[in-house]
């Protein structure tokens, strides 16, 4: 079960950008993770690709929240945590954040399709759009878009790290049977 706070979005013209960004960086089985907060919510999880992270070369600008939010992640990997504590600001179109609302229910350990979540928010024939949604996800891992496959059980594209790899590796880690790759029906 998602134990997640989700933080609505500032309000259209009212962005804050003088709010200090915080992140922290932390080594995992999948590559190095940088989490971004700010105003008291966690705003981006990034899993570095090609080698690198979007705050590379700065130093780390953590606080209560981002140690937390490390801590959480690295329990994740070590196999001691299926489920997120956090407040999380989900900033995306009102369609996205239904799809990473759904998303956030989905447990440690389960799965869904794109289907079944646009079912789950009164669309189930948005595969596609769902799948956008899906993949423009600012908070995988805490937001588990790994957990989403084809609708016949196949692993499907993943725009995470090292992308199909790392989505595997996750499923794998949570002891998710999977298929290698979409399949006809």
């Amino acid at each position: 079960m998602t134990r997640l706070a989700l933080v609505p979005p500032p309000p259209p013209g009212h962005d804050e950008p003088d709010d200090p960004v915080g992140f922290v960086r932390l080594r995992s089985p999948v590559g190095r993770i940088e989490v971004v907060s700010r105003a008291f919510a966690v705003e981006r999880v990034t899993v570095e690709r090609d080698g690198s992270l979007p705050h590379d070369g700065e130093p780390e600008r953590a606080d209560a929240l981002l140690e937390a939010a490390r801590v959480q992640i690295a329990d994740y990997f070590l196999g001691q945590r299926r489920w997120f504590d956090l407040p999380l600001r989900l900033t995306g179109t009102p369609f996205q954040r239904s799809v990473w609302s759904a998303l956030a229910a989905v447990s440690w350990g389960e799965t869904t399709t794109y289907g079944r979540l646009g079912g789950t928010i009164g669309n189930p024939h948005a595969g596609r759009a769902v799948g956008g949604a899906v993949r423009a996800n600012p908070l995988p891992l805490l937001v588990p878009c790994h957990r989403v496959l084809g609708r016949t059980g196949g692993v499907t594209g993943y725009s995470v790290g090292a992308g199909l790899e790392t989505k595997k590796w996750l499923l794998r880690h949570e002891g998710i049977v999977h298929r290698e790759g979409p399949r006809p029906l």
